[in-house]
């Protein structure tokens, strides 16, 4: 891929400004043009990929340059005045190293490599702990304790310089060790040359400086794992005062020969590192290393960080972080008035190749253009964005049931882990991945792109899937405006009010409380839903409530997740909320739309068949000109059919409505869909589609408070089978139907 690009907002206003960010490897110009995004998908068999140009001022060309990717967190402290003065010193940490054996890993140090006076506490070549302190030309001094640390036991590490002897140390203990192992390993040596006096240059954890390119630090020998309670003291102790200034812990903020100790319990919500010392030498993160995480005096009685934050003392650093790709602005767009309200993107081509950055223009707020709306689900855009499942889980083809095609994105991916991955991969040192963030390239979530575990046909997920509803709304005459689960989480059911109904997109999978909440409370107040997808309202989420654009969940037992929470670390870093799922929070889908996740599956999609329910006056509405003996939906661009993918169905005890009507069902799902863990207690080899009763998709109506209603179309494929038949067929009969009837007047 020649070009690729990000917007530094998602949803913006007529009269705001947003910026793009482009890299083009090799071509020496770019052409951006803003387009109208109607339909994404290319599927010759559904209605085709649909954009509209539109006339902008950032139409035009571009000088094209390639802009570097600096992935892998770390700590940064540049007000170190107190450092200059040092000759001697001393360095220790608490680590939780989880890839030891990779190669060299800085934990802290000073300076830039090959600067005379620098130093560096890091874990080896061979695996352990050693001291480097460059001499006057640069050379690195070494002493090493030779003996390989494990992965993911905690260790406590020292290394000392001793300007006045010559001599480096360094202590390797083990706090994890039974009684008839050794735990503790040193080692000392000569130096062959003297350093002198230490430079004003920054402190750094968990990576080495290699330049200074003025925007950001580039870096290298990232440390993957934990770092506690890291402290510098002025002065070389020996082995036995190593351990006892450590354990002097408390006293730091007074001890004279601390030069800083830096405690990461403190300030977890943000970025800062907060230094107890007298000196103050704060400093903050880059890249957003994990934080609320379990530290080495974690005592396991309590599982919430803001219960006792003094045991999460610790940050999980990755090599592979990141949160803004921080290129250049190449260009800008001010949305201007004539503008109307939909689904855009900046498409830029160089060469023959191209690339799509989508972007929303929404209504200015108090100012609908319309009484519908399409709430994009950006969060699960975020979640998924970069997805590599078809590489990273080994039995993926006995999931989905037949052979993959694997794309030329994920190729690419792939190659450029830089970009980093989704919240349903692990680190490169097997971590979960919790943190997502859309500063950077998405480019499974672009107009045309397809993901292969998606059902056979158009496999499509997340973005390109939702433009089939919004190519299905412009087909019908419909104006709608578009609002984003982001401009949902910070203004609240405000942003809903205007509207007679809000139409979902096929999978907003992941929310906040404040989102459910506020639908909710739209709902109650006489709003209208229309839940256009499956396994909808089902993680819960945090967004930073400083940083933008950056999303975390946690994921926790009894849920279907691609990895698990470590004990003790559930709990949202942003927010101190409780990870894991919705219904956890006592905030179930089925009591917001009437339906709730139940079970997945990757291969094929059916119909669904009315049941007496339909024929109640109360719904009957809903299937006019729709015989009751016609299959809904045995047709479709998602696996040939309306019921697929992943699946809801009603459930009284997870709180669907009592007065809830389940007018249509779709039961004959084949036996690649499993039900969900969270629904079961007991393994049962009675656990597939063909066996078990809450294995289907059930069409969903009910009345709300106030005249409003809801009614959840509970599968991520439905929407792939509105176009069918050029938009002549009983889905989209049957979507219309609903959408006319609660953008009327008329109360329920």
């Amino acid at each position: 891929m020649k070009i690729l690009g990000y917007s530094d907002k998602v949803s913006v206003f007529k009269g705001g400004t947003i910026r793009f960010h482009v890299s083009c490897d090799g071509p020496k110009r770019f052409r951006s043009d803003i387009v109208r995004i109607i339909c994404g998908d290319e599927n010759p068999k559904g209605p085709g990929y649909k954009e509209e140009l539109i006339s902008s001022e950032a139409n035009g060309f571009y000088p094209a340059k390639k802009q570097d990717t600096h992935a892998g967190s770390y700590g940064i402290i540049r007000s170190v005045a107190s450092v200059v003065s040092l000759s001697s010193f001393t360095v220790q940490a608490m680590i939780w190293p989880t890839t030891p054996q990779k190669g060299k890993q800085v934990i802290l140090g000073l300076g830039t490599r090959g600067e005379q006076h620098s130093f560096q506490l890091m874990i080896d070549d061979v695996g352990g702990l050693a001291l480097s302190v460059a001499d006057q030309s640069g050379l690195p001094e070494v002493v090493s304790t030779g003996v390989p640390l494990d992965a993911r036991e905690w260790y406590f590490v020292s290394g000392s310089y001793d300007a006045s002897a010559g001599r480096l140390r360094v202590m390797q203990e083990s706090l994890g060790r039974h009684a008839f192992e050794e735990s503790t390993v040193r080692a000392e040596r000569g130096m062959n040359s003297s350093v002198g006096r230490f430079g004003n240059a920054p402190l750094i954890l968990a990576a080495c400086i290699i330049d200074d390119k003025g925007r950001r630090l580039v870096t290298d020998s990232h440390y993957n794992g934990k770092i506690d309670g890291p402290h510098l003291v002025k002065g070389a102790l020996d082995f036995h005062e190593m351990r006892e200034i450590w354990n002097a812990r408390p006293s730091f903020g007074t001890n004279a020969p601390t030069v800083g100790a830096w405690d990461f319990s403190l300030d977890i919500e943000s970025q800062k590192l907060t230094d107890i010392s007298r000196n103050q030498l704060h400093g903050e993160t880059v890249n957003l290393p994990t934080r609320a995480m379990t530290g080495h005096n974690w005592k396991r009685r309590n599982m919430c960080w803001t219960q006792v934050p003094a045991e999460y003392g610790a940050i999980h650093f990755h090599d592979d972080d990141l949160y803004d790709a921080d290129w250049e602005t190449a260009f800008k767009l001010t949305i201007p008035e004539t503008m109307k309200s939909g689904c855009y993107a900046a498409r830029l081509r160089a060469d023959g190749d191209e690339d799509y950055v989508p972007f929303y223009v929404r209504p200015s707020p108090g100012c609908p253009t319309s009484k519908i709306a399409y709430l994009a689900s950006t969060a699960s855009y975020m979640a998924y964005g970069n997805y590599l499942f078809v590489f990273d889980f080994p039995t993926v083809e006995l999931l989905t049931n037949r052979v993959l095609t694997i794309y030329p994105w994920e190729q690419y991916l792939k190659g450029h882990p830089e970009l980093a991955g989704s919240m349903y991969e692990c680190h490169s040192d097997g971590s979960g991945i919790c943190y997502s963030s859309r500063l950077r390239p998405l480019i499974n979530q672009r107009p045309k792109a397809k993901l292969s575990l998606a059902a056979s046909g158009s496999e499509l997920w997340g973005y390109n899937a939702d433009t089939h509803l919004t190519d299905w709304l412009e087909a019908g005459g419909f104006d709608f405006d578009v609002i984003t689960d982001e401009d949902l989480e910070s203004e609240g059911v405000k942003l809903l009010d205007p509207y007679r109904v809000v139409l979902t997109g096929t999978h907003p999978e992941y929310s906040t409380v404040a989102m459910w909440d506020a639908i909710k409370e739209y709902t109650k107040s006489g709003g209208r839903l229309m839940y256009m997808g499956g396994n909808g309202f089902y993680w819960h989420i945090a967004y930073h409530r400083k940083l933008p654009g950056v999303i975390e969940v946690r994921r926790t037992d009894g849920s279907t997740r691609a990895w698990s929470a470590d004990p003790g670390e559930s709990y949202h870093s942003f927010t101190g909320q409780y990870g894991g799922l919705l219904r956890q929070q006592g905030r179930t889908p089925n009591m917001l739309t009437g339906a709730g996740f139940t079970a997945q599956g990757f291969d094929f999609s059916v119909g669904f068949r009315r049941t007496q329910e339909s024929l109640d006056p109360r719904v009957s509405w809903a299937f006019e000109g729709i015989d009751f003996d016609e299959v809904i939906g045995d047709f479709g661009l998602i696996g040939s059919g309306a019921a697929g993918l992943e699946v809801d169905c009603a459930e009284r005890s997870l709180g669907t409505p009592k007065h809830a009507l389940v007018v249509a069902r779709a039961d004959s799902l084949s036996d690649t869909f499993m039900l969900v863990p969270e629904q079961s207690l007991v393994p049962m080899p009675n656990q597939m589609g063909t066996m078990h009763s809450q294995i289907r998709a059930d069409l969903v109506f009910h009345e709300t408070d106030n005249g409003g209603a809801v009614f959840a179309f509970s599968s991520i494929a439905w929407s792939g089978s509105l176009a069918h038949n050029n938009y002549r067929n009983n889905v989209s009969r049957l979507t219309e139907n609903v959408l006319r009837r609660f953008v009327s007047k008329a109360s329920f």
